[in-house]
């Protein structure tokens, strides 16, 4: 159990923290924090809820491209493990008491690849699709999302990738996710995937 002298000090760190950093971001309530080293790049476009979390090593990206601003919206009370990697050319939202292990990359974007004259890193880069990941959702270790969202409640394992949608109160894996299993609000139990209708769709949880 934290000692009482652990909580005071995480407290003041949180709040030194939002006292010197505040003006870096769009916003950033209260209580919410990274830990050194981080690398914040277009913190203007960026706005992070009360007590979100960010361990060491992440780098929150948000620039648009084509002439169009970038959002990178984050929720209240988020827990971001080691080496998360978050960018945003056009628009990234994570809901409210999201969980990710370390590794982690979601991203609206990619390279193109197309012209194979020109070598992939000097070709631009292409907004794929918006990202929603929705309230309570919990992404495993080594995880990609990658124009793709994830519905509330939801969980990713470890090393998928995900890029498709995938609705609410799902367990999704693989690479690419697919849905294993999913909560039934009819029959308010799980069933696995042969029992699943695939026609389901995100009710896009997240907000900004």
């Amino acid at each position: 159990m934290m000692s009482i002298f652990s909580r005071i000090y995480q407290k003041y760190c949180r709040t030194f923290f939002r006292l010197t950093h505040s003006y870096s971001f769009k916003s950033l309530g209260k209580g919410a924090s990274l830990v050194k080293p981080y690398r914040v790049d277009g913190g203007n476009g960026i706005s992070i809820g009360e007590k979100t979390f960010f361990q060491r090593g992440v780098w929150l990206y948000c620039k648009g491209i084509d002439s169009l601003d970038a959002t990178l919206a984050v929720g209240r009370g988020c827990i971001f493990g080691y080496n998360n990697h978050i960018t945003s050319v056009r628009y990234v939202c994570i809901g409210d008491n999201v969980l990710t292990a370390n590794n982690v990359y979601i991203s609206d974007n990619l390279h193109e690849y197309e012209d194979i004259t020109v070598p992939i890193m000097h070709q631009p880069t292409r907004f794929k699709r918006s990202v929603m990941v929705g309230d309570g959702a919990w992404i495993g270790e080594n995880v990609s999302i990658i124009g793709a969202s994830v519905g509330k409640n939801s969980v990713i394992g470890a090393n998928s990738v995900v890029t498709r949608d995938i609705p609410d109160y799902c367990v999704a894996v693989g690479a690419p996710a697919v849905v294993i299993r999913q909560f039934d609000l009819q029959q308010q139990k799980w069933v696995d995937k042969k029992n699943i209708d695939t026609t389901v769709v995100q009710s896009g949880s997240a907000h900004n």
